[in-house]
């Protein structure tokens, strides 16, 4: 029999590597791996060091700063955080019942929202933050909320600054709580001058875009956790520092102050200020029936004569400042209304609503839905003074009469001194011979006192006057006395001339 061929040995180069390595023709199946650097091995270490100094340093913060701990679910890593914390960035439950608003929210911890809308408003803000600071409600409980839009001057770097200072103050009680700053514009183009924003012809538009920037500002600014919101120009000149106490303690659903300014003394001194707190009238609403869709009616202006009883001229300074007044209009210059007001869908009419636009349309929206709308008549604040036109023309024309009055004075005065220095006054010369009368009136006294009194007697006869004449006439009497007789009456009575009989 044939025996099959015997197959080759396997190359010697085989003979260290293990059979498993092989298939059946001896082919190897393993591949070539060159040894690894040093320096590769010890880039490799300090990477992985680092990375694990990192991820204890991230460990060690996050445990002392629970506040910046990334919330990670329910994942495997949610131990990080508390299972408090992770509820709250999920969940948040408010019970609105709480924030109804009371008439002492200051014992409950009420938070109120103040909110003031701002343009071209930097040269006001410095007293208006004085004002803040000042207010005795708990700062605390106070969130700030300000809207800058179609501004041209410095206003939102200033207020930047305003609230940053305020802030920082040392005393925990004197900051406020939360700080919100809009910037939104609404194409205003109104000049903020007196005549421009108290013209007749841009009260509509005016109104309308004030009301937007109103209701932007409230719809991104009110919380769940406001009981009240507080609107406040930033040219209030005086006004109480407990003015949002004053206000709460008459648990009105909206409230509003009577709103004066001062005046310089040729101009009255003070005058009614906000004329947009009122009490409706049948001359109005008849007035209203007559009206385009979209026309606004305005107070103070002849065009619209509405004979409505306004708030600010019922003021009395003597009266009760307590003292309530049921409106209809309600004015924008310091308005406290209950947050669950806007909550019910009440807000500020950027449209004409029963003829009417902004604050006044508020009140009205306000009275529709049920709501007490109220002014205190005796109560007021007082808005700064802003001269107009015709103010600026009359202190113009003072002015040169003041001036030309003090030259006239100046000039006047001048006059009398060189007078004086041409002719210079005798009051000196009759002021020296007074005083030598005078001595030698004491020196004949002194004579007289020491002479004998045998001297004396013989002479007393001779000391009776005689009768005066009868017949003398009256221009003689009237003639001034000659120095002659004042020496004689000078050197005693003694040597005055004896008076002869009439013949």
């Amino acid at each position: 029999m044939l025996s099959a061929p015997r197959q080759p040995a396997p190359p010697a180069v085989f003979h260290h590597h293990h059979a498993w390595r092989h298939d059946a023709n001896f082919n190897c199946r393993c591949r070539f791996q060159p040894r690894s650097q040093p320096a590769l091995r010890r880039r490799k270490r300090l990477i992985q060091q680092l990375l694990a100094g990192s991820s204890i340093i991230l460990l060690i913060f996050f445990y002392f700063a629970p506040s910046y701990r990334p919330n990670l679910g329910a994942g495997p890593l949610s131990y990080l955080t508390s299972s408090e914390d992770a509820d709250l960035e999920t969940v948040r439950y408010y019970d609105l019942s709480n924030v109804q608003g009371t008439a002492r929210g200051w014992e409950r911890e009420e938070r109120i929202l103040l909110c003031a809308p701002l343009r071209d408003a930097a040269p006001h803000l410095k007293m208006f933050f004085e004002h803040l600071e000042k207010l005795t409600y708990p700062h605390n409980l106070i969130d700030l909320a300000f809207l800058v839009g179609d501004s041209k001057d410095n206003t939102l770097e200033l207020l930047n600054e305003k609230l940053e200072a305020l802030q920082a103050n040392p005393d925990p009680k004197k900051r406020f709580g939360e700080l919100s700053i809009m910037n939104k514009d609404f194409g205003q183009k109104v000049n903020q001058d007196v005549e421009s924003r108290h013209g007749f012809a841009a009260q509509a538009g005016r109104r309308k875009s004030m009301a937007q920037a109103r209701n932007w500002l409230l719809s991104a600014a009110l919380r769940p956790t406001h009981s009240w919101v507080y609107w406040r120009d930033v040219d209030v000149e005086t006004a109480p520092v407990t003015i949002l106490e004053d206000l709460m303690r008459h648990n009105k659903d909206v409230i509003v102050p009577n709103v004066w300014r001062p005046l310089p003394d040729w101009l009255g001194g003070e005058q009614p200020y906000d004329l947009n707190s009122w009490q409706e009238s049948d001359t109005a609403l008849a007035l209203a029936d007559t009206l385009d869709e979209d026309a606004v009616i305005v107070e103070g202006y002849a065009e619209y004569a509405t004979w409505r009883p306004h708030l600010a001229y019922l003021r009395d300074p003597y009266g009760d400042p307590d003292m309530e007044m049921e409106i209809d209009g309600v004015g924008g210059v310091s308005i406290l209304a209950k947050a669950k007001v806007f909550r019910s869908g009440v807000h500020f009419p950027a449209f004409s609503f029963e003829k009417h636009a902004e604050t006044e349309g508020f009140g009205k929206m306000a009275k529709r839905m049920k709501y007490s709308v109220v002014g205190l008549p005796h109560y007021t604040i007082w808005h700064l003074y802003e001269p107009s036109v015709d103010d600026l023309r009359h202190m113009e024309e003072m002015e040169k009469e003041k001036k030309a009055k003090e030259a006239e004075e100046a000039a006047k005065k001048e006059r009398l001194e060189k007078i004086n220095h041409q002719f210079e006054p005798k009051s000196n010369d009759w002021e020296k011979e007074k005083a030598q009368v005078h001595d030698l009136l004491q020196k004949e006294k002194a004579e007289n006192a020491n002479q004998p009194k045998e001297a004396e007697a013989p002479k007393k006869p001779q000391e009776k006057p005689q009768e005066k004449p009868q017949e003398q006439p009256k221009k003689e009497a009237e003639k001034p006395v000659a120095k002659k007789d004042v020496i004689h009456e000078v050197r005693g009575e003694d040597e005055k001339p004896k008076l002869q009989p009439v013949q």
